[in-house]
């Protein structure tokens, strides 16, 4: 899947730092974000928004200079009316700081970070405090599907997938625990008029195991002499 963020409005961040990390203020340009940055919170918060609409949120990077970063986001949640939702970008080594801040942020990301990640977390929020609209997914387990954005995440992790292979996963994830044999997924997946063999199912579903890896691969299961399932029936007996 492309990397390209998607945004569903004009939605406006205040950014911490002002001169942000590359990778961030990449993610910010490519959705269409409007954002200002800023070291100080005074700057931010005599502001409207930008270009005249109201702050969508805030979104602090806290990797390269924490101390700063937390300050910035005790500030912004201080006032009466704070800023917020409140997303914080934080290295691997401060999760374990997370516990005793967390009246400062309301979701966190972890850098480096995938794009899709980034908007989906972002888009989340936005939709709890009633400002986006909640995006159509397909759940099982840990696997969500954004029927909206093509994006797939599993156990928090994006899956850089091609068009067919979300198609296939999608359709499987659908109807968990249901076998469909190869041509039944030909048909409905790929289309009628598709001339390919059988062989293109299992090609997608090898490349599908492989990019969710050892420990997610067994989601989709092979029934012998029969095709595919993904996972278990939810009325199956336990």
């Amino acid at each position: 899947m492309s990397d390209k963020a998607s945004t569903t409005g004009n939605e406006a961040f205040a950014v911490f730092p002002e001169q942000p990390p590359a990778e961030l203020v990449r993610f910010l340009d490519i959705g269409g974000y409007k954002w200002v940055g800023s070291n100080h919170s005074s700057t931010i918060l005599e502001q409207t928004g930008v270009d005249g609409d109201e702050w969508s949120g805030a979104i602090v990077a806290a990797a390269d200079n924490p101390d700063e970063a937390w300050r910035f986001c005790r500030e912004l949640r201080k006032r009466d009316s704070p800023i917020e939702p409140l997303l914080v970008v934080i290295s691997g080594t401060q999760l374990a700081d997370l516990q005793s801040r967390s009246d400062l942020f309301d979701d966190f990301v972890i850098t480096p970070f995938h794009p899709d990640e980034v908007e989906a977390r972002i888009q989340h929020l936005l939709w709890q405090s009633g400002r986006g609209a909640r995006p159509e997914l397909v759940i099982y387990g840990p696997l969500t599907l954004n029927v909206e954005t093509y994006q797939a995440v599993l156990e928090n992790r994006p899956l850089d997938l091609t068009f067919m292979e979300y198609e296939l996963l999608k359709f499987l994830a659908t109807s968990p625990g249901q076998v469909f044999n190869r041509e039944t997924l030909l048909n409905r997946v790929w289309g009628y008029e598709y001339f390919g063999g059988a062989r293109t199912v299992d090609v997608h579903v090898r490349r599908l195991r492989a990019k969710m890896g050892q420990e997610h691969a067994s989601l989709i299961t092979t029934v012998r002499g029969v095709g595919y399932k993904l996972g278990h029936s939810r009325w199956q007996a336990t």
